[in-house]
């Protein structure tokens, strides 16, 4: 091996045992410049262009068998031939996430200072499972973790400075299911100890037999997670009835409800997840009713899920509802969904930090140290089911230096108002739609009518100063007087026209069902969204309606 090729960038020294034919870092130092600076400048490109591509794929499921070997490459290949697939294998199976025609499920942000934060991450890697291993990614995490509880104007008790603390996740999915671990072991850990025991092998036993009664909790809207969540934690599940007369937000007196009928059976709700946003209508759970219940559940573990709307949290005018969550155990936002961060990042804060390390610290031999012995630092590996972990935190510190708080309230309010754009237009042809509950965060929920109606006139929609409309927000829904005949007609005529919308891959929606009735969400909120997409969505929309309304009556 060459000097120049011994350890990638030239540094190295001639050994007469070093046999090998690629440098050990892959590239030569050089070599990786040049390779990199071309990557970046194919990244700009890609995202200058993205609106030149279609956002969806046109591929069949194990196209890539057919343009792949059957097998690895026995001898390495230049960088050059590896770097020219990207645009001939890899592009034409990509779904355009940041592309201003993707309204579907909910963004997934990518930004440049994100992907700057990625790259550095890789190049400092390290699994991060306690301190030692790398203090910078814990101290970085707390820092961050930090800075954002103070934007979202959440409880003080979620600061690191307290008894709890804020830790980034994988996903809002693998928060939900840390805590349920976490709920399970504090109710039967506080079961234990109000019966006294304390033989090993009876607490083992008896522990066995509390599992075995506990149930977690979810509402009906609440994401599939929860559920899948109790499978892993080996619990029963049961979720709680919404109605459309209040929004489809969880309310105290069904949560009430249900926890006294559980109670009744000798079950016990260990577990319960509240929303800020729901899935599929960006519901709000009704939380003020839901804290008087929870005053005499002391051993129910309530988690908020605010995944996507708890971006909105940056804004004032959402922060009355940081101040209501003040009684829950725990709470998860995605900043990789609306806060301008690369996945995955999902920030997870608890009230108190020793209900998560109670139940995940296991310390063996080799894990022991010094620092983690004198417990003056953070072991986030405690906080989490991995052992490893990922330098996260730097990616959320370029985003949140980047914008700054302004910035980023300035970002969330773009996209509420071409949400209320959006609203607006859908209303000002109430001859062939209905809105199916009141916009929120960015989401529009609809269904196209069974039959046109006579148009109302409406002031033309503009995007100007677009605050929440009087029924935003609020837990008041819109209920058109219907019958089972003409749900099914409107859900025939809905489906239809999602069809046409979907088959043409020019836009990427989804739709969704709740209570029988299809429907379909648009919610346009990744960093390159634009009014005109905006409009040109809602158009086609239109015609696609007027078209399936024309032929069938």
């Amino acid at each position: 091996m060459t000097e120049q090729a011994v350890n990638g960038n030239g540094h190295g020294s001639p050994s007469e045992v070093d046999g090998r034919s690629v440098p050990p870092l892959g590239l030569t130092g050089q070599q990786f410049i040049n390779a990199a600076t071309n990557a970046v400048q194919e990244i700009e490109r890609y995202y200058s262009t993205i609106e030149d591509r279609p956002v969806l794929p046109s591929i069949s499921p194990g196209y890539l068998q057919k343009l792949l070997p059957s097998h690895a490459p026995q001898d390495g290949e230049p960088w050059q031939d590896i770097a020219n697939d990207i645009e001939a294998k890899i592009m034409p199976g990509v779904t355009h996430w940041q592309h201003p025609k993707y309204m579907a499920f909910f963004a997934a942000s990518s930004t440049y200072p994100g992907i700057l934060g990625e790259m550095w991450s890789a190049a400092l890697t390290a699994p991060a499972f306690n301190w030692i291993c790398s203090p910078i990614v814990t101290e970085l995490e707390t820092v961050v973790l930090d800075w954002l509880a103070q934007i979202l104007a959440l409880s003080k008790a979620f600061m690191s400075s307290g008894q709890g603390g804020g830790v980034i996740q994988g996903s809002a999915s693998e928060a939900i299911v840390t805590c349920m671990i976490a709920a399970r072991e504090r109710f039967v850990r506080r079961q234990l100890e109000r019966q006294g025991i304390t033989d090993e092998e009876e607490s083992e036993d008896r522990a066995c037999e509390i599992r075995s009664k506990l149930v977690a909790l979810g509402s009906e809207q609440s994401h599939s997670s929860t559920k899948k969540g109790a499978v892993i934690a080996g619990t029963r599940y049961r979720s709680i009835a919404t109605a459309r007369k209040d929004d489809y937000a969880l309310t105290g007196t069904n949560l009430r409800a249900k926890l006294e009928e559980l109670t009744t059976q000798g079950l016990q709700p260990y577990y319960l997840t509240i929303t800020l946003g729901t899935t599929n209508t960006c519901a709000v759970d009704d939380f003020a009713s839901i804290a008087e219940v929870a005053k005499d559940y002391p051993d129910l573990w309530i988690h908020c899920d605010a995944a996507w709307a708890g971006a909105a949290l940056v804004l004032p005018k959402y922060q009355h509802l940081s101040a209501q969550l003040s009684f829950v155990d725990s709470f998860d936002i995605n900043m990789h969904k609306w806060l301008l961060t690369n996945f995955d990042a999902s920030c997870l804060y608890v009230q108190k930090r020793k209900d998560l390390t109670d139940a995940l610290s296991i310390t063996p031999a080799y894990l022991k140290n010094q620092f983690t012995d004198s417990g003056l630092v953070t072991d986030y590996r405690d906080w989490q089911i991995p052992l490893g972990r990922r330098f996260r935190a730097l990616k959320v510190w370029f985003v949140l230096r980047t914008w700054g708080v302004s910035g980023l309230q300035q970002h969330i309010q773009h996209h509420i108002n071409m949400g209320n754009l959006f609203a607006d237009l859908v209303r000002s042809r109430d001859d062939i739609f209905t809105m199916f509950t009141p916009p929120a965060y960015a989401l529009t929920v609809f269904t196209v009518n069974a039959r046109r109606k006579q148009p109302v006139l409406r002031e033309h929609p503009t995007v100007d100063g677009a605050g929440p409309r009087p029924d935003q927000d609020s837990h008041v829904a819109i209920i058109p007087a219907t019958d089972d005949k003409h749900v099914a007609a409107a859900n025939e005529a809905t489906k239809a026209v999602y069809n046409i919308i979907d088959e043409r891959k020019e836009f990427f929606l989804t739709s969704t069902v709740i209570d029988g009735v299809f429907a379909i969400r648009v919610v346009s909120a990744n960093p390159l969204a634009e009014e005109k997409y905006i409009r040109q969505v809602f158009d086609q929309l239109v015609k696609a309606s007027e078209q399936v309304l024309e032929k069938t009556y």
